[in-house]
């Protein structure tokens, strides 16, 4: 009984995030786990920033106790919910735990914000500067310098890829934690792998690059990120056909992407890219500037249209669709597997 009111739970947290976001009276998981990286980061960058074998070792330990301590916080969690008679608080706090793992409402609203801030006002030197600031608070490259055009291709590449960091890996984490209860409560729940995932993607973000101290202190980071959102990224690529217009072209477009996305290092980013790219008929790729250095990332869907507003609203509209197909088949697959068991 407990796995399905897990899973009602979890059904309720997607919906509240999709309304409300992430409420403003509560501390985001993400705020803390992002105070945590950084003090220990800082720490090590101030006294040991010469020697790489700290630093390496340094960003191994930051890994594993921040994903440990969420993992641990939300395994406490489900068991307190589990063994309570009410179920109520322990309840309350999976939902809201849930819920901030999600991110769908907040990465929509700030790139649709942009778009609609380039569609509708004059760019002026002012609007020019809220746009770029704008851009800026969802982008890790520098883009003081960047024109109208670029700044539309960043806001785009940076919806596409944190769309699987931040919606439908949480979302298969979730889910696989559900499964697993059902099995047993000792066994990784919803929350406790939630959470865990919510604490890679943050170490991720903040420390793993390949330029200056990051490229030792972030090395375990940006590797464990590789793991844990292989399998979501490639559910992507099978999955995002179905919600657009293209079903027809279905297995041409996913060669394309496979192949496409495959050119970044990352095995991930590069592959969630293509395929909205491909799917919205859109180019990315191409130069952008991280800190002095200028990276010139190899372009996807050469033929495709320049990234804009319009195209910027469809993508999201794709992610809602997808949203709502992985959640229909969530719910087959739960109930399917509990006729089973």
């Amino acid at each position: 009984m407990a796995e399905i009111n897990l899973f009602l739970i979890f059904l309720g947290s997607i919906g509240f995030d999709l309304l409300i976001g992430d409420p403003r009276f509560l501390i985001h998981p993400v705020q803390i786990i992002g105070f945590y990286i950084k003090k220990i980061c800082d720490y090590l960058i101030n006294n040991f920033g010469e020697n790489k074998e700290i630093l390496f070792w340094g960003g191994f330990i930051v890994s594993i106790s921040t994903i440990g301590i969420s993992f641990s916080l939300g395994k406490l969690i489900e068991l307190s919910f589990v063994q309570s008679r009410t179920h109520f608080f322990g309840g309350l706090l999976i939902f809201f735990g849930l819920s901030s793992c999600i991110a769908t409402k907040g990465l929509i609203s700030s790139v649709k914000e942009i778009a609609e801030l380039v569609e509708r006002k004059e760019i002026n030197d002012q609007n020019k500067r809220k746009i770029k600031a704008k851009v800026q608070r969802i982008v890790s490259r520098d883009v003081s310098s960047s024109s109208i055009k670029h700044l539309l291709r960043s806001s785009t590449e940076s919806l596409t890829e944190n769309s699987v960091d931040g919606i439908f890996g949480p979302l298969f984490w979730i889910f696989i934690g559900i499964v697993f209860m059902k099995f047993s409560m000792f066994l990784p729940g919803p929350l406790s792998l939630g959470l865990s995932y919510k604490a890679i993607s943050t170490l991720d973000s903040m420390i793993g690059y390949k330029y200056d101290y990051f490229r030792y202190l972030g090395f375990f980071s940006a590797k464990i990120e590789d793991i844990f959102t292989f399998v979501p990224s490639r559910l992507v690529l099978i999955t995002l056909p179905l919600v657009g217009s293209k079903v027809n072209e279905y297995i041409p477009i996913i060669k394309k992407s496979y192949l496409d996305g495959k050119k970044y290092d990352s095995p991930n980013a590069g592959i969630s890219e293509a395929i909205f790219a491909y799917i919205s008929g859109i180019k990315l790729g191409g130069k952008s500037k991280y800190k002095n250095e200028i990276i010139e990332k190899p372009i996807i869907n050469a033929t495709g249209d320049n990234c804009s507003g319009e195209k910027i609203k469809l993508i999201c509209q794709l992610i809602l669709r997808l949203q709502f197909l992985w959640i229909i088949i969530f719910i087959l697959i739960f109930f399917m597997i509990s006729s089973l068991i």
